[in-house]
């Protein structure tokens, strides 16, 4: 049986973490996706932890102490974008390995991009490398997935709507069957 984290960036209090129009809160879309991304998982015979608390912002090194502790599978870090603090026009999906990926995180992070990019038909913004502490520091394959900008008025509404976050569960938790089946 598969074991993974689902990781619903952020926390509920951080600051900064919003939608200019302060409508949007980060982590509640993070969250609400995690929600439903565990269940479609649980349903398919995976363990889903989750890193994150509802009540509390939880530090990056413990969540990535509980993964490395545990021996997951697979660490999957859910987010939504910004770019700036007022709105602008960027826009889409990007799904992020650390700088030195290993295979699985690559196919991992590929499965979720292609699967994102069909289920919402929003922008490709590729599949990037970047130096965040969850990506580095863990030990499994880990991606932090970035489901749309809180800061582009179009996709903030798209964010604060129940279909948009279960397109997103669902392909999320596609890819992360297919690249660890």
């Amino acid at each position: 049986m598969k074991k993974i984290i689902v990781d619903a960036g952020h926390g509920p209090h951080t600051a900064g973490k919003r939608s200019p129009d302060e409508t949007l809160r980060e982590f509640m879309f993070n969250e609400a996706v995690a929600i439903r991304v565990k269940k479609l998982l649980n349903a398919e015979g995976f363990t889903v932890i989750f890193s994150h608390d509802d009540t509390r912002d939880v530090a990056l090194s413990e969540r990535i102490s509980l993964a490395n502790k545990l021996k997951v599978d697979a660490f999957v870090s859910i987010h939504a974008n910004a770019f700036g603090t007022d709105w602008n026009a960027a826009h889409g999906i990007e799904t992020y390995t650390c700088l030195h990926p290993s295979k699985t995180s690559v196919i991992m992070a590929t499965q979720v991009q292609q699967a994102l990019l069909m289920r919402t038909s929003r922008k490709d913004r590729g599949i990037k490398k970047g130096d965040f502490a969850v990506l580095r520091e863990t030990t499994m394959p880990a991606i932090l997935v970035e489901c749309g900008f809180m800061t582009n008025k179009e996709e903030a509404i798209l964010l604060k709507s129940t279909f948009y976050k279960q397109r997103c569960a669902q392909a999320i938790a596609f890819g992360i069957l297919c690249s660890l089946a």
